[in-house]
């Protein structure tokens, strides 16, 4: 059976030099040798030294770009969704193995916390946003909303100083409260809180980000967690593929790769066996994908790439053993050839370069183990 998230305490290689706290990771299959000797749990011998120099040069960049304010993207990011994309940038920089308060880009990562913190200056639901927002003009503000939380989940516990951690937490709780509250009917979430259906992916969003949450000591009432995990799972098609709405629409590689990850998200004991079930008939139908192997037969839309490999690695990375020793040197080989192509940078059409350089370091990453939710 596969392994659902939970939490052991790997996390606190991180935390306790900075808080003395023994908080959450995860446990995950260790990794074979094709020949059958032992390779590292994490497979870190996989980060060439082409990949760690691609590596290097996207952290430079996210750093050079950051704005003054802490943020992440400049104008693409009107409306709505800056925090999110600037936690994913945080979370790129946390994957390096650096801290608020210790590391090259120690300033960078306080200054993301100090830049998310402050989305709810004007939003006294907890909802990280900009301060003139309104639901309807940017659907993809849910995402952001869930992508920053998961930020600050991660990052809890690691500030220096007392007063700054108190804060980060206090803006945790408020934002996963709003979490809590706008899950609608269906058990999932949507554009706007309580809508009166759900979607997939963005219920994916929030459930990684209860995860994290949870991992950080907030707490999650299991009800909404199991509601949550019950309508990933009637979104799954009998070719163990996920269709967006539940009912509606066809298998597609991104949501799959999404529900996945938001199954794993779960982690609760009475759902474990029926989740597995689904996870395994999902980590099937993505094989199908294997990068490099298949792109030129099936092509990605260009606005999910990021979006679907950043979900599809965090699968495979979780159920580990074949799973990621084929995967992971798959889609490095993929990304760094991406990064040649485009004369040393990652891009996205939609949502500019930062997201897209994040979403890839995330990816090339993994192996380091340094995230918290991830850890093995």
């Amino acid at each position: 059976m596969l392994n659902p998230l939970r939490s052991v305490s790997r996390r606190t290689f991180l935390r306790s030099a900075v808080s003395g706290g023994a908080t959450a990771g995860l446990h995950l299959v260790g990794l074979a040798q094709p020949g059958g000797g032992p390779r590292s749990e994490t497979g870190a011998e996989f980060i060439t030294a082409e990949t760690q120099e691609a590596i290097d040069r996207g952290l430079a960049q996210l750093a050079h770009g950051q704005a003054s304010d802490g943020s992440f993207g400049g104008g693409l990011l009107a409306g709505g969704v800056a925090a999110g994309i600037t936690g994913l940038c945080g979370l790129a920089l946390l994957g390096a193995g650096q801290q608020p308060g210790r590391g090259k880009y120690a300033k960078h990562i306080s200054r993301v916390v100090d830049y998310v913190v402050d989305r709810t200056k004007g939003a006294s639901s907890g909802f990280l946003t900009t301060d003139d927002f309104r639901f309807g003009s940017q659907p993809s503000a849910m995402y952001s909303h869930g992508f920053a939380s998961l930020f600050l989940a991660e990052v809890c516990g690691m500030l220096p100083e007392a007063a700054r951690q108190k804060k980060v937490r206090a803006v945790l709780e408020r934002a996963t409260a709003f979490a809590v509250d706008a899950q609608n009917k269906e058990g999932g979430w949507r554009y706007e809180p309580k809508a009166p259906f759900a979607d997939v992916s963005v219920t994916v969003a929030f459930m990684m980000a209860l995860r994290a949450a949870r991992n950080a000591g907030v707490f999650v009432r299991k009800s909404v967690i199991r509601q949550g995990s019950e309508y990933i799972r009637r979104c799954q098609l009998p070719d163990g593929g996920f269709s967006y709405f539940k009912g509606q629409g066809g298998s597609a590689f991104a949501r799959t790769a999404a529900a996945v990850v938001g199954l794993y998200s779960a982690s609760v004991p009475e759902d474990e066996e029926v989740n597995s079930r689904a996870i395994e008939r999902g980590l099937r139908y993505l094989q199908q994908y294997m990068p490099n192997r298949m792109f030129n037969q099936r092509e990605l839309p260009a606005a999910h790439y990021y979006y679907g490999q950043y979900y599809a690695a965090l699968a495979m990375w979780t159920a580990g053993g074949d799973y990621w020793r084929t995967w992971f040197p798959a889609i490095r080989d993929e990304l760094l050839g991406r990064v040649r192509a485009s004369g040393g940078t990652w891009a996205d059409h939609v949502h500019g370069p930062a997201y897209a350089t994040a979403m890839s370091l995330i990816v090339l990453q993994l192996p380091n183990n340094y995230l918290p939710i991830l850890q093995k």
